[in-house]
């Protein structure tokens, strides 16, 4: 058995976290630029934009198994010594992405009129939902390549290359966004074609990248029935385990909707600062599954309690950076997203709740990267599930009893970043107390 020296370890797992931490904060950026720029438009834009984000992520969230499942098969193949097949499985996965992304493009823009009326908004904020939706919908084939081809290279312990790819698609992002939305005057449907367009752009890059990997190693660029079936297998458990999240997410939106439209733009200013803080957390996560991975394919039992230990400890301290650097700013993120005085004052009681909640959300983020990257993907999907059972009734009595305002916002926020993250880490925790989620092997 081979053990990694401490220095060695810790030099691992920053050379996967520093550049992964800069790719992961790039995409929640892109609906960061999206919120400041229609937030400028007015409070009806930004609400609209609230609800198609809240669908885009649910959609391209419960795909998220195609890159939670083709990093850990990569890797582990990688750790193994079989470098040309890792990238064949990450090129299967690619292909699964762009047919899911293409059935997923079609049917959405088709239903997106009943999707958003579902969230009884406002007719003006209805309104902006549709057109911003129905256009986004034709990227998420991009984004859900773009997913798998992140998960091969990351696989092959590659943090680098997305770092490049994500912050040249943000930056086309921005500009475009800027030019079509206050240039050209397309309003809310200039935020969404701009986006659209950086994110096929970043489609391209990767296309480049892995057929380069395909002939450096051997490995065919044409899809796999094999690679297919099993990517299927895998992320079947991790399609549940999303799913239980995004029930969670879109529940929350939903009671925020009921709060009033105000409160709506305000969740969505916070919720849009947690999924950037998540994705930065979440930076160590995608350090464990790699390392984890590559240990378990190479038979280093040892390195993976080892990674385990370490990107935990990160992990919680990381977290008390970030909800230092939140609380400290709470007062001004409303005025940035919307110059709105009045809405900074809604949402800063939100924003320090979260604040709070970062050193237990950075704790759930890593053990969520260790779990996945292990492959014990089972486990998550039936713990997803039973993390919805406290949070059902939280939810309900925030709805019936929080009323609106700055108070009703903060009552929501302390159910989601409270209730529902402390569920998560203790089902997460328990898990990695024992030794039955790991499986050594290619």
């Amino acid at each position: 058995m081979v053990t990694t020296p401490p220095v060695t370890l810790n030099r691992s797992i920053l050379r996967l976290a520093v550049p992964a931490l800069g790719a992961l904060i790039a995409e929640p950026l892109f609906l960061i630029v999206d919120a400041a720029m229609v937030g400028h438009l007015g409070v009806a834009p930004l609400a609209g934009l609230g609800i198609a984000s809240a669908v885009l992520q649910t959609i391209v969230g419960l795909m998220v198994f195609l890159a939670y499942s083709t990093t850990p098969a990569v890797a582990r193949r990688y750790g193994a010594g079989e470098p040309g097949r890792a990238v064949s499985v990450g090129i299967d996965g690619m292909w699964l992405a762009l047919a899911l992304g293409a059935v997923l493009a079609a049917v959405g823009s088709i239903v997106t009129p009943l999707v958003v009326d579902v969230f009884g908004a406002a007719p003006d904020v209805a309104e902006n939902a549709r057109v911003y939706l129905s256009i986004s919908m034709w990227g998420l084939p991009a984004m859900l390549v773009v997913f798998a081809a992140t998960g091969l290279l990351r696989g092959l312990q590659d943090t680098v290359t997305p770092l490049w790819i994500a912050g040249v698609g943000f930056a086309a992002n921005a500009a475009l966004n800027a030019l079509f939305i206050y240039g050209l005057g397309w309003g809310i449907a200039g935020s969404a074609i701009g986006t659209v367009a950086a994110q096929w752009g970043m489609v391209g890059a990767y296309v480049v990248v892995v057929r380069a990997l395909a002939r450096r190693h051997d490995a065919s660029i044409r899809p796999q029935r094999e690679g297919w079936s099993g990517t299927a297998r895998s992320g079947g458990w991790l399609f549940l385990r999303t799913l239980s999240l995004r029930v969670a997410f879109l529940a929350t939106v939903a009671v925020a909707t009921g709060l009033g439209s105000a409160e709506l733009a305000g969740w969505q200013i916070a919720f849009t600062i947690f999924s950037t803080a998540a994705f930065a957390l979440d930076a160590l996560a995608i350090a464990a599954q790699a390392l984890i991975g590559h240990a378990l394919g190479a038979n280093e039992t040892e390195t993976v309690q080892r990674v385990l230990g370490r990107t935990s400890a990160w992990g919680i301290w990381f977290g008390v950076g970030v909800g230092a650097v939140l609380a400290a700013s709470s007062g001004v993120i409303g005025l940035v997203f919307t110059g709105d005085a009045e809405i900074a004052a809604l949402v800063q009681p939100a924003l320090l709740v979260l604040a709070v909640a970062q050193p237990l959300a950075g704790f759930v983020f890593v053990l969520d990267g260790v779990l996945i990257g292990a492959g014990d993907a089972r486990y998550l999907a039936l713990a997803g599930v039973l993390n919805l059972v406290p949070y059902a009734p939280a939810l309900a009595l925030v709805a019936l009893f929080a009323g609106g305002g700055p108070a009703g916002l903060a009552w929501l926020a302390a159910a989601f970043f409270g209730v529902y993250m402390l569920a998560r880490a203790v089902t997460l925790g328990l898990r990695v107390r024992g030794r039955a989620w790991m499986t050594a092997g290619g």
